[in-house]
């Protein structure tokens, strides 16, 4: 790790900072040489933008620094890649969207990152026996064409798209909320171990980073952007589900929904949905020929 990126992703450890924060102080000093790690002074992070450029260095306190430095160097020897927006391997499809995250924490088959074409599959926690029968129909074709399944290692649908696409010999990247020493929810440790070690897990949270409410919305830019569609298959009309969707829209990729039955709460979302204008899928062709006129898309 070069001096540039060790004190880049040591300044991404400060507690509560914001990613405007990173973004302004990036502008005002490109190569971060105000931030010295032997000054044992750092003033208040919401002062920092206000603070002129000929101020004194800026840095974290000897304390906060030392244990920064040693969870830094524990990634290695627990095989997590720390993969920034100015590194190579970083996803190309992830820098176009709406604050992209600074850096992924990643654990896992790092060569996923870059196949194509990318599906992001999410879905309501409630699962119904449709929702698993549609994933059995649909996965097998797409699966047989490369695609890389992504999502968020949720209860539900989210589990169901992981463990279907490895039963199927396919490859499958998961974003998760919190870092990667919390995997939530605690009955996908198994599947997430799994994955760790064939697969591939994301996060842009330090490993140590607790899940909150709020990175379970924020992950969602992440699934959605990394990929050139979003298949919702089943969602509640007020759903985590349907800002992945949102994310999509905005970011110009394509929607794919699972039409459901109007009396089942877990398809209110997904019929929505198609109403706004989402593509009604049914089987794996529908998406087919929607993503394989598109640039990214290998045969």
């Amino acid at each position: 790790m070069d001096e540039f990126k060790e004190k880049f992703v040591h300044l991404l450890h400060y507690p509560n900072i914001t990613w405007n924060q990173v973004y302004y102080l990036l502008k005002r000093d490109p190569t971060l040489q105000t931030l010295d790690y032997e000054f044992h002074y750092f003033p208040p992070m919401p002062n920092l933008l206000t603070i002129p450029q000929e101020s004194s260095r800026l840095s974290l306190t000897s304390i906060q620094t030392d244990t920064i430095h040693e969870q830094i160097r524990q990634y290695k020897t627990n095989e997590i890649s720390v993969i920034t927006i100015f590194d190579k391997e970083y996803p190309r499809a992830l820098k176009e969207i709406y604050q992209p995250p600074w850096v992924l924490y990643a654990k896992g088959d790092l060569s996923l990152l870059e196949k194509e074409p990318m599906l992001a599959v999410v879905g309501s926690r409630q699962a119904t026996q449709y929702g698993k029968n549609a994933i059995r129909l649909i996965f097998p074709e797409l699966i047989e064409h490369n695609f890389v399944i992504v999502s968020g290692l949720a209860k539900g649908i989210d589990a169901l798209a992981h463990e279907q696409t490895i039963r199927l010999g396919g490859r499958t990247i998961a974003v998760i909320a919190g870092g990667l020493y919390h995997i939530y929810p605690k009955e996908n440790i198994p599947l997430a171990t799994h994955m760790m070690k064939t697969q591939l897990i994301l996060s842009e949270y330090p490993p140590d980073t607790k899940p909150l409410r709020w990175h379970f919305p924020a992950r969602n830019r992440i699934i959605s952007g990394l990929s050139a569609g979003t298949l919702i298959i089943e969602a509640k009309r007020k759903s985590g589900s349907l800002i992945t969707a949102n994310y999509a829209v905005h970011e110009g990729r394509e929607v794919f929904s699972l039409p459901g039955s109007i009396f089942n709460p877990c398809s209110g979302g997904t019929n929505e949905l198609i109403q706004q204008g989402a593509k009604l899928v049914t089987s794996a062709k529908d998406i087919l020929e929607e993503l394989k006129y598109l640039p990214l898309f290998k045969e």
